[in-house]
């Protein structure tokens, strides 16, 4: 089919789907009233119909621009041989895909900056003007007020993407590139209708998460709409009459299964937070979260019912890639158009709960956005929940993952470790505990509790999150590419064997930063906002998890890594660490001097000790946690050497009864040797 045949299918295809699209956007706009004029401060007609359509263009750009990267670096393939390495000509399928993100990067940073100007007349509710005399305050908009500095942050993450995409092709670039994209997702969680909410940091998690899942499955679904005509031909390394768009749409097919659980997920998560009684589902909002929803329920069917259908007659090459990649995107395109317009009319319409502050707000409140809960006793260490929800999010597909592993080499006929499914199980409840339990919550109020969180992050969970050998599971289940592009598997070993990785997996590194990450963070002003603000609080968590997960697994036998030292060397490092933890923890008992005294001494806390007296808590809670962890890891690491030196024995036990002795009677002529040599020369 040649360019000009391919470019009428592709528009005759697309046209109902802007079209579905531009219907919807209408019908919602005119039913929420967004476009009516405002009583008080109207900006004018111009901005109050530009707006929605800029963002509908922005969040339309950002999708397709994200999806065509994660195409490029995981689904279609690098070149038209199949090789591993990057020489030889790219594939056409390749090339379109990476000029579909650098072109959709283009428009989505030109839209981002269309957006943030016409929010500043939104807010303002002045008709727009290009008079310079507003030019200060466009400028304070943007360095002093939450939207305009998010709208900023994403006008440069989008032109950051932009000129990636314009200039990188290597494999592990264009993956790079393709993971630093979806920062463009932070600030648009960060602005939403959370922003101001009496639960801020769950309806924040849970919008960033809903718009992942939408960005790939809706942007997914256009970049396959466009890269149809490249799909025409032989899947490289399958078998013949495989086309390349059976392969291409059996894998976006596995990322959309995920990707359709986390959007509904996510999506009532979101929802739950801002309607709290079921006579405010008949409002506007409630209406088009209902909308939303069984658009997307029934765009889950069909897609489920296309990929049982069409992709078993794409391998058998009964399909033609067109007719099999627009059988599946049609209605799809159409639906999903139509969802993307509800979502962007949503983000602009008013919950029916209010996002006002309280009336009373407390210091507690001002600090952490939560009012202090009430003293802890026995059952409140059980009862008391506020969900993370990147965390649960986290930990469900953990578990996902894992039980799918574990069940299909069970098929398989193997037998995975059911110990080790056990330990994995473990480490993921204590971590969805200790990020949305009661340590969680009353450890941004207290130091103390807030030592135990730090300390199950780093010396607990870790422990049998490696003791579950993930890794070594996955890449027994991962089928491997043959087409030289890289998937699950190839990214996890490209990791593995990586520069970066023999850093950060070394034992001494792993150990430094194990025990200088403490002196760091409570001893410089890094503590105060990691705990008050909300990507601070969840980055310390990550980074309290990654540290104590590479210290465990660099000395434990689980999981592969570049180096591993000896085990007697192992037990030096850990019984070091060990002690430089107690160090910590009775200097930071003996210190007067109270850490982030502007956030744990201003917490208004009528129950409990004084602040500084906590600490003192949290110091002693440091150093006991720290025992029983670190005398666990030491029995993993004498039992690992015990097993280790029976594996030795037997291999020279077998060498030696092949050899008969080979080695042995070699040793002993040595010395029979030097001692005929002290014969002959006895003064010597």
């Amino acid at each position: 089919m040649d360019t000009a045949k391919r470019t009428v299918s592709v528009t005759r295809f697309i046209l109902p789907g802007l079209l579905a699209s531009a219907v919807v956007f209408l019908v919602a706009v005119l039913f929420t009233g967004i476009a009516r004029p405002a009583e008080l401060a109207d900006p004018g007609a111009f901005v109050r119909w530009s707006l929605p359509i800029a963002r509908a263009i922005h969040h339309s750009s950002m999708s397709v621009a994200i999806a065509a990267l994660v195409f490029a670096a995981a689904i279609v393939p690098r070149s038209i041989k199949t090789t591993r390495d990057e020489q030889g000509a790219d594939h056409p399928a390749f090339t379109r895909a990476m000029n579909i993100a650098a072109g959709s990067a283009v428009l989505w940073t030109l839209s981002a900056a269309t957006v943030m100007v016409l929010t500043f007349w939104d807010l303002a509710g002045l008709p727009m003007s290009l008079d310079g005399q507003y030019s200060a305050a466009i400028l304070d908009y943007i360095l002093s007020i939450t939207t305009g500095r998010a709208w900023a942050w994403m006008v440069v993450i989008a032109a950051v993407v932009s000129s990636l995409a314009l200039a990188v092709r290597s494999k592990t670039g264009v993956g790079a590139t393709a993971l630093f994209s979806f920062a463009g997702i932070l600030p648009m969680a960060f602005i939403g209708h959370a922003a101001g909410g009496d639960d801020h940091f769950a309806a924040v998690n849970s919008i960033g998460l809903h718009l992942l899942a939408v960005v790939l499955w809706f942007g997914g679904i256009i970049v396959l709409a466009l890269l149809a005509p490249t799909l025409e031909g032989q899947a490289p390394g399958r078998k013949r009459g495989q086309v390349l768009a059976g392969v291409v749409l059996q894998r976006y097919s596995g990322l959309a299964t995920i990707v359709v659980f986390l959007m509904i997920g996510s999506g009532l998560a979101s929802a739950i937070i801002r309607i709290t009684n079921w006579g405010q589902w008949a409002t506007p909002y409630g209406a088009l979260v209902i909308v939303k929803l069984l658009i997307t329920l029934a765009l889950g069917a069909l897609g489920l019912v296309h990929r049982r259908k069409v992709i078993p007659q794409l391998l058998a090459g009964k399909y033609t890639a067109l007719r099999a990649a627009w059988q599946v995107v049609l209605v799809e395109v159409i639906l999903m158009a139509s969802v993307m317009s509800v979502a962007t009319v949503l983000a602009r319409t008013a919950p029916p709960t209010s996002d006002d502050a309280p009336a009373k707000t407390t210091p507690a409140r001002l600090l952490t956005g939560y009012d202090l809960p009430p003293a802890p006793d026995t059952a409140s260490w059980l009862t008391t929940w506020r969900m993370d929800w990147i965390w649960v999010a986290v930990c469900l597909f953990g578990l996902a993952a894992y039980l799918y592993a574990f069940i299909t080499l069970a098929r398989r006929g193997d037998k995975p470790s059911v110990p080790r499914l056990i330990s994995w199980v473990v480490g993921l409840f204590a971590l969805f505990y200790v990020t949305s339990g009661a340590v969680a919550v009353y450890g941004k109020i207290q130091f103390s509790t807030h030592m135990v969180d730090h300390m199950s992050l780093t010396m607990i969970v870790p422990i049998f999150l490696v003791l579950g050998t993930p890794i070594t599971l996955l890449l027994q289940v991962l089928p491997a590419r043959v087409d030289g592009t890289r998937g699950a598997r190839e990214w996890i070993l490209f990791l593995v064997h990586s520069r970066y990785s023999k850093v950060i997996t070394h034992p001494i590194f792993a150990a430094v930063n194990f025990a200088g990450s403490i002196v760091i963070f409570y001893f410089t002003p890094i503590l105060e906002p990691a705990m008050r603000y909300h990507a601070g609080h969840e980055l310390m968590n990550l980074h309290f998890l990654l540290t104590g997960y590479l210290f465990a697994l660099s000395l434990v036998d689980a999981d592969p890594v570049p180096k591993r030292y000896p085990y007697p060397m192992r037990l030096v490092v850990l019984l070091a660490t060990v002690a430089f933890h107690a160090f910590f923890g009775v200097a930071l008992m003996s210190t007067e001097n109270l850490l982030a005294p502007d956030y744990f001494g201003n917490m208004g806390r009528t129950w409990g000790g004084s602040a500084l007296e906590d600490q003192v808590v949290g110091a002693g809670a440091m150093w006991a946690i720290g025992e029983v962890p670190t005398l666990v890891l030491a029995i993993f690491v004498v039992l690992s050497w015990l097993k280790q030196d029976k594996k030795d024995t037997k291999r020279y036990d077998r060498q030696a009864e092949r050899d008969n002795d080979a080695e042995l009677e070699a040793y002993n002529a040595m010395f029979a040797k030097f001692n005929q040599a002290d014969r002959r020369n006895p003064n010597a």
